[in-house]
C-alpha cells in the first residue's frame, strides 16, 4: 500500500497541505480531484518523496518515512517502484522521444520490448524518432505516459495526463490503466475531467485548500456527502 498519514506541507509560513489521509492499494485507482490550485500536485509530490512533507507518513509497503525526522539515504528505493508522471512532463530535450523512453528503461535494467509495445499503442511510431521540440504536446504527453509505464511501476502518479490528449488518446490510455492495474499497479490520477475520473476510477477523493473533504467509491461520486463536492461535481 502507498499511504500519507497526517500529511502536513508547508512552504514558508503557508500551509499547502494540511492534515492529509490518502492511500492507495495495489490494482486500483484513486482520482484526486479538487479545483485548480487545491494542493493536488503538491499530494503526489509528498507521497513520491520527490518533495518530502513537512510532518506526518508516508507508508510504501512496508517502509515507513516519519517527518520531519526521516533522512534522505533510503529515498533512492522508491524510483521506478513510484513513477510520477508531472504536467510538465520533464523530457530531455537534448534527447528524442525514443531516447527518452529508453534511457530509464537501461538504467532500471529492463528490456524495451514492453516500452516498444506501448509506443505502438499510443500511436507514437510516426514521432518518436523526433526530439520534444519538434512534436505536439500531446505527443509528448504520450512520450512521457509510456516512459513511466514501461518502468513497471507499482504506484504510478499522474498529474494531468490527459490535458493535451484527443478521445482516441484518452480511450487507449484508459484501457492501458485498467490493463496495469490487473497486473497489480496502483495509480492515482489527478484530473479534471470527471466523466474519466467516473469512468476509469475505483475511488475518489476530493481537495480542496489543501485539505482532504470527502472521499469514497467513485460510483458514490454522484451522491456527494459534503455541500461543497456537490456544488464542484453539479458545475462538471
Amino acid at each position: 500500500m502507498l499511504a500519507g498519514n497526517n500529511i502536513i506541507k508547508k512552504f514558508a509560513e503557508q500551509i499547502a497541505l494540511d492534515s492529509i489521509d490518502i492511500n492507495l492499494n495495489p490494482g486500483e485507482i484513486n482520482a484526486l480531484i479538487g479545483p485548480s490550485g487545491a494542493g493536488k500536485t503538491t499530494v503526489l509530490r509528498a507521497l513520491s518523496l520527490i518533495d518530502p512533507p513537512s510532518n506526518g507518513k508516508v507508508i510504501i509497503d512496508n517502509h515507513q518515512y516519519a517527518f520531519p525526522t526521516s533522512l534522505n539515504k533510503d529515498y533512492e528505493i522508491l524510483w521506478p517502484k513510484v513513477t510520477v508522471v508531472f504536467q510538465q512532463l520533464f523530457l530531455w530535450p537534448h534527447l528524442t522521444l525514443y531516447d527518452n523512453i529508453k534511457m530509464p528503461v537501461n538504467q532500471n535494467d529492463l528490456d524495451m520490448d514492453y516500452a516498444e509495445e506501448l509506443i505502438r499503442f499510443f500511436n507514437l511510431c510516426d514521432c518518436v524518432q523526433r526530439y520534444p521540440y519538434k512534436v505536439s504536446v500531446g505527443q509528448r504527453q504520450r512520450a512521457a505516459i509510456v516512459r513511466a509505464i514501461s518502468l513497471r511501476p507499482k504506484y504510478l502518479l499522474l498529474d494531468e495526463v490527459t490535458s493535451a490528449l484527443d478521445v482516441e488518446q484518452i480511450k487507449n490510455l484508459s484501457q492501458c490503466l485498467s490493463r496495469i492495474c490487473s497486473e497489480g499497479c496502483g495509480v492515482i490520477i489527478v484530473t479534471h475531467l470527471l466523466g474519466f475520473a467516473r469512468h476509469i476510477a475505483n475511488r475518489y477523493s476530493f481537495i480542496e485548500n489543501g485539505r482532504i473533504l470527502e472521499t469514497g467509491l467513485i460510483k458514490n461520486l454522484d451522491e456527494p456527502t459534503t455541500k461543497r463536492v456537490e456544488e464542484f461535481v453539479s458545475i462538471m
